[in-house]
């Protein structure tokens, strides 16, 4: 039997969308006011989904305190109150999207879970906006 389970947490953090490769011009075409030069910022939610069986000697899936562990330690310590463009290495030369953000706490979590274990991220970089990403 196959069960998930899941941890919201939160983060503050600033971006700008935009490709070093595009003219000012298109940027703006492309990505309107959230290509602010001086940067714009959201309230990101965040639940992180970890679906696998029950283990018949604790009961769990996983400890649900080794998943908050994890999200405090590859997510909210490097991202929270951060510029995503200036202030992690992950975006260096990767657009800070919400769609490349789930990508990559994603990939940082999945290094520290166990292998038979599904993971799934789910975003919200405002109440009504959000992406999934399963590692698919």
């Amino acid at each position: 039997m196959r069960v998930t389970v899941s941890r919201r947490a939160h983060f503050n953090a600033a971006h700008r969308l935009y490709r070093t490769d595009w003219s000012d011009e298109r940027n703006q075409q492309v990505f309107g006011k959230c290509n602010n030069h001086n940067f714009h910022g959201h309230n990101y939610e965040l639940v992180v989904g970890v679906t696998g069986e029950i283990d018949p000697e604790t009961g769990y899936v996983m400890d649900i305190k080794d998943l908050k562990d994890i999200i405090e330690q590859e997510v909210e310590i490097p991202f929270d109150h951060k510029n995503l463009n200036l202030d992690v290495p992950d975006f260096a030369s990767l657009n800070p999207t919400a769609e490349n953000i789930a990508v990559v706490i994603w990939n940082r979590i999945r290094k520290r879970i166990a292998e038979d274990k599904d993971i799934e991220v789910v975003l919200y970089e405002t109440p009504r906006n959000f992406v999934t990403y399963r590692g698919e």
